[in-house]
């Protein structure tokens, strides 16, 4: 996990400097992509991601190395070819796990964050999921593990095959000629993001969209049917913890409220979408049958609303930042309590950003809750890490007290 966190140093500011460049190309063009606090809000689940690798927050059911173990009849040697054979079996993998995802009610759960976006661009990039907590992967990589392909090389290339997904996510590049026909390009990612009809479950390849024609699932960007992003059942809500298992939390409820047995139990594994009979009649759900007419969830807000999200953002981003460099020197005790610490936080910003009744009491009470435990682990933490805790808490106590939490959420000014 050390040398993930090293990686992360190095890609998340590269990260921000490419959404940084489309943000100003996008004012300068007149063609701006991004809407603030949806921005924040991927941003944000960006952040929650990198908590639940850094931390390995996940149950393997089923591992790489033993499964390669027990189905490897060859080995090839360590060279160019080793590389891209493990590569192709990666994308492989991520394509045929995608389609699982798109295809199956539980398993859409733990990808619905990162379609939930009713915007388009790199910042959307970042929404990934962190309720993927069964870890059985390693079922598709089953190719890789037959050809003996070793751990150490998987374990390199997997963040360079995830971290390729990053470019594509953009309005701003349109079609790329020949390479329409070898790699995904952000014509095609549209298209995956998209809830029109023509385009729904599209486009499920990560790097060679070669998967897409070979299965079926390959859809060109039509000039005459502009994308319309988002998900078919809205998630409304920025809250990038509640988005992760609302799906699921739907899902639970339903098989609670249906009469019949069978229902309860298939409801998990029937196609995406599917709900029994008798619950869409008692408990109906909004769903767009128009995309024409879809409505992008914007709640008002004031300048000191966008001030908050923006700060709370900044802060815990600073502070993940802190505890990816001294990751290596933290004990697994203080990188858990920061993660979680880390985690209530940005639960609580963006409660606020989605103007919840109770979203200001849960701020006093969790950053108050955050300082005492703060003081208890002054001892044995590390103190740039204590210090910089303490700054954020007093900042967010004083704006706080200050009366922030007694304004009401009217939009003065647009961002």
């Amino acid at each position: 996990m050390e040398a993930y966190a090293n990686a992360l140093l190095i890609a998340i500011p590269a990260f921000l400097v490419l959404m940084l460049t489309e943000l100003i190309y996008g004012y300068a063009t007149g063609k701006q992509t991004y809407v603030f606090m949806d921005t924040i809000s991927s941003l944000s689940s960006g952040l929650t991601n990198i908590l639940k690798d850094t931390l390995g927050l996940v149950v393997i059911l089923i591992s790489y190395p033993w499964l390669s173990q027990q189905l490897a009849i060859t080995h090839i040697q360590a060279n160019f070819w080793l590389y891209l054979v493990a590569f192709v079996c990666l994308d492989f993998a991520s394509y045929w796990s995608h389609r699982l995802n798109h295809k199956i009610n539980f398993f859409w759960n733990q990808h619905i964050i990162h379609h939930s976006s009713e915007e388009f661009n790199m910042a959307c990039a970042l929404r990934q999921s962190i309720s993927n907590i069964l870890g059985y992967g390693a079922l598709f990589m089953i190719p890789a593990a037959v050809l003996g392909i070793p751990q150490e090389v998987i374990a390199i290339l997997a963040p360079l095959h995830l971290f390729g997904q990053f470019w594509y996510h953009t309005q701003h590049i349109g079609k790329l000629g020949w390479l329409e026909y070898i790699i995904v390009t952000p014509s095609q990612h549209r298209v995956h993001h998209a809830i029109n009809p023509i385009y729904i479950d599209k486009n499920l390849s990560a790097i060679f969209c070669v998967w897409d024609r070979m299965f079926g699932t390959f859809q060109e960007e039509l000039d005459e049917e502009p994308p319309v992003y988002g998900v078919l059942k809205p998630v409304q809500s920025w809250n990038p913890l509640w988005i992760n298992f609302q799906h699921l939390w739907a899902l639970t409820r339903d098989a609670w409220h249906t009469k019949q047995w069978s229902d309860k139990l298939r409801i998990w594994w029937m196609p995406t979408g599917w709900r029994p009979e008798d619950v869409k009649q008692s408990h109906p759900r909004t769903v767009i049958t128009d995309v024409t007419k879809q409505q992008k969830y914007a709640p008002p807000y004031k300048r000191s609303h966008a001030y908050w999200a923006l700060f709370h953002f900044c802060a815990t981003m600073g502070l993940l930042l802190l505890m990816l460099y001294h990751f290596g020197s933290l004990s697994s005790l203080h990188a858990t309590a920061i993660g979680v610490a880390l985690f209530v936080a940005i639960f609580g910003y963006t409660s606020i950003m989605d103007q919840y009744k109770w979203s200001v009491g849960f701020e006093w009470l969790r950053i108050s809750v955050t300082f005492f435990a703060l003081q208890w682990a002054t001892v044995t933490l590390i103190p740039i890490i204590y210090w910089a805790w303490t700054g954020y808490l007093l900042i967010s106590l004083t704006a706080l007290a200050s009366g922030f939490g007694r304004e009401r959420m009217l939009m003065q000014t647009e961002y």
